[in-house]
């Protein structure tokens, strides 16, 4: 039998067709429902966060946004011991999610609209401020208005690189892959200052007492989200109710204290979650 060229057409495409399939085509979307049913969690956090987010020298890890992670699984119905932590970079969070290598991330996460057109976002379970950090002799950097000239390090893909870059132009900034790269390009002086939410430099200072300081008055409002998958609306509501419960039950006042309080940094009021 000759074999025409629209038969040829059809075994191809029916061929791609398989292949597509046995390659997860078919698969449906990473919800939490579907990983709780399995007993386990994969947490996306920062690894490099004191009082946030640590990966600390036993392979334990640490911090308030930790602790929130924990929280949100055990009412979730996955006991701590099945949390896999994985580390999530700034740029990398979107990915993450949208890939299905995480089920949710606790990661210093601003609520934006940009991001909120890629992911879902339940909380905010936080409300922090961007501030400076520099060293503790430093005199000629008091807060945003200082900044022109100033060579300024901060993260690629995060919230506070954008608004440098966006509201002050003549600022040098200089971006990192992450934070603790920054503060030892402080360290050294390759910087004048780093940037970041007021939460995440208090982190950094009380790891280095006497060596670093926090200036200046906050200039923006950072609102911290759990983002998971965007579809996920059954999931992002469980979530929300675990933030809200953490907060009525004295659990968020509890988790600060035992993380962030050492650093000195003072207990705000509790968030009002906004279910988006």
């Amino acid at each position: 039998m000759r074999i025409t060229r629209p038969l040829r057409l059809g075994v191809a495409l029916a061929a791609l067709a398989i292949v597509a399939t046995a390659c997860g085509g078919g698969e449906e979307a990473r919800t939490i429902s579907s990983s709780v049913e399995s007993g386990k969690l994969t947490v996306g956090i920062k690894f490099d966060q004191p009082g946030l987010g640590l990966r600390n020298p036993d392979g334990s890890f640490s911090g308030f946004d930790v602790e929130v992670a924990k929280y949100v699984a055990g009412k979730l119905g996955v006991d701590e011991a099945n949390i896999e932590f994985k580390e999530s970079p700034s740029a990398q969070r979107e990915t993450l999610i949208q890939n299905g290598e995480v089920d949710y991330i606790v990661a210093t996460y601003s609520i934006t609209d940009t991001r909120k057109e890629k992911v879902g976002f339940a909380g905010p379970y936080f409300v922090a401020g961007q501030s400076l950090l520099v060293k503790q002799d430093n005199t000629d950097i008091t807060g945003a208005d200082s900044l022109e000239g100033k060579k300024l390090c901060s993260v690629t893909g995060s919230t506070p690189a954008q608004n440098i870059a966006d509201e002050y132009p003549g600022v040098q900034l200089q971006p990192f892959d992450t934070y603790s790269a920054c503060v030892e390009a402080l360290r050294n002086g390759t910087v004048d200052a780093v940037t970041t939410d007021d939460i995440i430099l208090a982190g950094y200072a009380a790891q280095s007492p006497g060596q670093f300081k926090v200036v200046g008055e906050p200039f923006t409002t950072e609102n911290y989200g759990i983002g998971l998958n965007k579809d996920d609306t059954d999931g992002r509501n469980k979530i929300n109710d675990a933030i809200e419960e953490m907060v009525t039950s004295g659990a968020w006042q509890q988790a600060f204290d035992e993380t962030v309080g050492a650093s000195g940094y003072p207990l705000p009021s509790p968030p009002t979650v906004d279910r988006y």
